[in-house]
């Protein structure tokens, strides 16, 4: 049946990526293969930010080998403006994945978007690629001699968006809550998750630092996520968490340490209930 951290994720970047950002409390030199070994987290997601690791990325993918799983960017971060329309990293994750045996899914982040919010004018006005696109990535994907699950970033504030034939040509809804205040709304704005998204699989984000207001996650509100996602793993309504991010995980930050034990003390328990999740 395996076990609970066989289902956990690292959400990895360059090394250095938020250095001098969010008001984080030091510089950070730690890679994410790094942090996978020291948070004790066998999975990484590796996402492109402000235009970084530029490809091709067989170097990257190389550190990453020793892992068990690794889910790649296809679309980065909304400052990774390389992947804006046209300019996805399909092929290059498409070439990797069939030398490294570990790549089993692409992700699309920071993905959707308000029409008044989009710097950059898109041909779709709530996302970065046409709901067209989406489905010829996935149909590539899913064609590939190991086929590739399709993964798309989804915040809580973008729920009241009409986004449903967009998560519809996906295979799993990456969740986030962006501010730790809205945390205690994580069951209900699950559900809604579930009523846009109904037969997606569903993994949940986890920030290790309140990015919203660029402030200290509480501990309580990082034990709070930890509890529920644990519970909705065990029940099946989602197939994993992520934790964000490789690049803070040398910071000395109190969250990030207090998840690096709970992980240690709750990873090596059976996972009760096999989902679909590769």
């Amino acid at each position: 049946m395996g076990k609970v951290r066989d289902r956990f994720w690292l959400w990895g970047h360059e090394a250095g990526s938020h250095n001098g950002m969010w008001h984080l409390p030091r510089p950070s030199r730690m890679t994410p293969a790094e942090a996978a070994y020291y948070m004790g987290i066998p999975n990484v997601v590796m996402v492109r930010f402000r235009n970084l690791p530029k490809p091709p990325f067989d170097q990257y993918a190389l550190s990453l080998a020793p892992l068990k799983r690794v889910t790649w960017s296809i679309v980065g971060d909304s400052s990774t403006v390389d992947n804006n329309a046209g300019g996805s990293d399909l092929e290059e994750v498409l070439r990797l994945s069939r030398k490294c045996p570990n790549i089993q899914a692409a992700i699309m982040d920071d993905f959707f978007h308000r029409p008044s919010d989009c710097l950059t004018p898109t041909e779709d006005p709530y996302s970065r690629y046409t709901v067209a696109e989406l489905h010829d990535f996935r149909r590539r994907l899913h064609a590939a001699p190991r086929p590739l699950d399709l993964w798309v970033v989804l915040y809580e504030h973008q729920l009241d968006l009409p986004l449903s034939a967009h998560l519809a040509a996906c295979d799993v809804v990456n969740f986030w809550t962006w501010s730790a205040r809205n945390l205690p709304d994580l069951e209900a704005n699950l559900r809604r998750v579930e009523a846009l998204a109904p037969a997606q699989r569903k993994i949940l984000g986890c920030y290790m630092w309140d990015y919203g207001p660029g402030a200290p996650m509480p501990v309580e509100m990082m034990e709070h996520q930890c509890r529920v996602g644990l519970e909705w793993l065990a029940s099946g309504r989602i197939d994993g968490l992520v934790f964000l991010a490789s690049c803070i995980c040398d910071m000395e930050i109190e969250t990030v340490e207090w998840t690096r034990q709970w992980i240690a003390r709750v990873g090596d328990q059976p996972l009760a209930i096999e989902g679909t999740c590769k």
